[in-house]
């Protein structure tokens, strides 16, 4: 009798960590294919249609890097965290704090013009970093759970905004749940002409290489990797396993900070509601899509943006719900967390023998 062993590896050969992610996504098609099925379309032409909506013109490029923007901050966030083994659940919440800062310094009057753009990224930055190392603090002070305090302070920070909008900001002649619009100087700067391609888009681009240069040649983020990897020995080398984790908290939190900040000053120029559906989960997926590597963020965040962007446009061609895009997001997850497995793991074919 054949049976399957898994036995752990001792090396992982380099062409086997670039081609995980790439069957994960093949294999997240394969799977949502039923569903496609199960909807009366064709499998082909809903692909064909979910990518060539989101690539074949310069407009919906623009559109699909636009929207890939906030993804590249939040799944840059989620991979400084997870290195550090600081799991940060949080990044929806330090969008949304990112994005009310911004609201609220590109809407004041007494500022000149020229500083509302970087006092609106610096301070979208800074308050994205504050609301995250809030529970960086209780797990390092008080081993509190960084799983649930993430979590849970995402639905603080939403129904304070909430209370904020209905309330405060709330928009007396529209009636609308919306803040004050920011000043027109505020707005980020357009890179291409007719295009929405704002300054956002150049700053996440910008601080992808950043990352990944602070990850792997600075000591802090050796320092990073060394407590996530083993934090008893990082212990012993000297490091202060508190003070890398409210660090890699604060770079974590100020990256998702960005990601509000970038569509408050480059696409909404105000806080509404729905700002962001998700943006800061869709960053978990990204991330680990991209084995918490920074350089394959752009890559994971562009392909979730064009299922993001073509699923409305498959929805209306073929008939299958634009809910897919979600599904597939979720598909992608699972199966790169299966496909991890067999990063550390070889199957070995074995021969039992009945006695």
């Amino acid at each position: 009798m054949i049976a399957l062993r898994l036995e752990p590896r001792e090396h992982t050969p380099v062409w086997l960590n670039m081609l995980l992610p790439l069957l994960a996504v093949l294999a997240t098609l394969v799977i949502c294919s039923g569903l496609i099925k199960l909807a009366g379309a064709s499998v082909m032409a809903a692909y064909a249609k979910l990518f060539l909506s989101a690539l074949s013109t310069r407009f919906n490029l623009v559109e699909t890097a636009v929207k890939a923007t906030p993804l590249v901050f939040t799944g840059l966030a989620v991979t400084v965290a997870f290195r550090a083994k600081f799991w940060n659940i949080g990044a929806e919440g330090q969008l949304l704090a990112g994005a009310m800062a911004a609201a609220f310094i590109g809407a004041r009057q007494g500022l000149p013009a020229w500083s509302l753009v970087p006092a609106m990224i610096a301070g979208g930055a800074a308050a994205g970093a504050l609301w995250a190392v809030v529970p960086a603090a209780l797990k390092t002070r008080y081993k509190v759970d960084d799983v649930v305090t993430t979590l849970l302070l995402n639905f603080v920070i939403f129904y304070g905004m909430m209370a904020l909008l209905d309330g405060p900001w709330k928009d007396p002649l529209s009636g609308y749940p919306d803040s004050p619009d920011i000043r027109m100087a505020a707005e980020f700067p357009i890179l291409l002409k007719a295009t929405r391609l704002h300054l956002g888009v150049l700053i996440a681009a910008l601080c992808t290489p950043l990352v990944w240069l602070l990850m792997s040649k600075t000591t802090l983020g050796f320092s990073i990797t060394a407590v996530g990897e083993n934090p008893r020995a990082a212990s012993y080398a000297g490091m202060s396993i508190s003070g890398v984790i409210l660090l890699s908290a604060l770079i974590s939190g100020a990256l998702a900070g960005l990601a509000g900040a970038s569509e408050v000053g480059g696409l909404h120029f105000q806080v509404m509601a729905g700002i962001s559906p998700g943006y800061g989960y869709t960053g978990i997926v990204i991330a680990m899509l991209a084995r918490l590597n920074p350089l394959g963020v752009i890559p994971a965040a562009f392909f979730f943006a064009v299922i993001i962007t073509g699923a409305e446009a498959m929805s209306r061609a073929t008939g299958v719900p634009v809910f897919l895009a979600d599904v597939i997001q979720g598909t992608a997850l699972v199966t790169m967390l299966i496909a991890l497995l067999f990063n550390q793991y070889r199957v070995r074919l074995r021969r039992v023998s009945h006695e």
